[in-house]
């Protein structure tokens, strides 16, 4: 396979283009501390990743917010700390605060000018909505989690994807998934045969941060370590 083989791009958001990482330590490390719980960042985001993916295989038919809520009162509940209503909901409507990744926005424009571009995201469409802002491109297709009724790593989503894309008139086998999460995206894409490409946002950072481990082995078609480089390189194939 060569990059210059495929029609559309399709995109994971959180992690991928938008920096979910900060955004959330942004608000789990400071009620950490408030409670006296002196634990890394790091820590803390590896424990959150476990108390979102259960919620999620629990009430796939919640809105992202209340997936985010629920999380951290699970993740308050194994650590014997107190979350309040208002730390709670901090963290449900802190999704529009995300930042975005800072070459998000130029790779995506460049991206543009080849391919079709596409959301498949655990989230809602109003957050959605609230990142698209920073990212500043039209998505051809956008594809949530409240579209679909599961998230990610459900295969209900990818499904979901591959007749979304089959509606902008992509050809069978022309669409190449990109994603950070190995959990999330790149287990069952593949297992769909779907190509990926892992953009390795935490590069070597130990653990796995905010995502949950894989718990199969999967290999990417492509890796990269950011997103301008996955632009350069697609851009400099179809200029060879």
């Amino acid at each position: 396979m060569k990059l210059t083989d495929f029609e559309a791009l399709s995109f994971d958001c959180y992690g991928t283009l938008i920096d979910w990482e900060s955004g959330i330590a942004d608000v789990l490390v400071p009620w950490a501390r408030a409670r006296g719980l002196d634990l890394a960042a790091e820590d803390l985001l590896e424990r959150y990743a476990g108390a979102e993916a259960r919620q999620e295989e629990r009430t796939p038919e919640a809105l992202y917010p209340e997936i985010l809520g629920a999380a951290m009162r699970s993740l308050g509940a194994s650590l014997g700390l107190e979350v309040t209503a208002d730390e709670s909901e901090r963290l449900a409507m802190s999704v529009g605060e995300w930042p975005a990744f800072p070459d998000s926005p130029g790779a995506l424009a460049a991206l543009s000018t080849r391919y079709k571009l596409v959301i498949l995201s655990n989230v809602d469409r109003r957050s959605f909505a609230r990142s698209n802002a920073r990212l500043g491109v039209h998505f051809d297709a956008v594809i949530t989690a409240e579209d679909v009724g599961s998230y990610k790593p459900s295969l209900r989503n990818f499904e979901a994807l591959l007749e979304g894309v089959r509606g902008l008139q992509v050809a069978e086998g022309r669409l190449l998934h990109v994603a950070q999460s190995l959990f999330h995206d790149h287990v069952p894409a593949r297992s769909l045969g779907l190509p990926t490409v892992w953009i390795d946002r935490r590069g070597e950072l130990a653990g796995w941060g905010a995502t949950p481990a894989p718990g199969a082995i999967v290999t990417p078609d492509w890796t990269f370590p950011s997103m301008s480089a996955f632009a350069a390189a697609c851009l400099a194939t179809h200029i060879e």
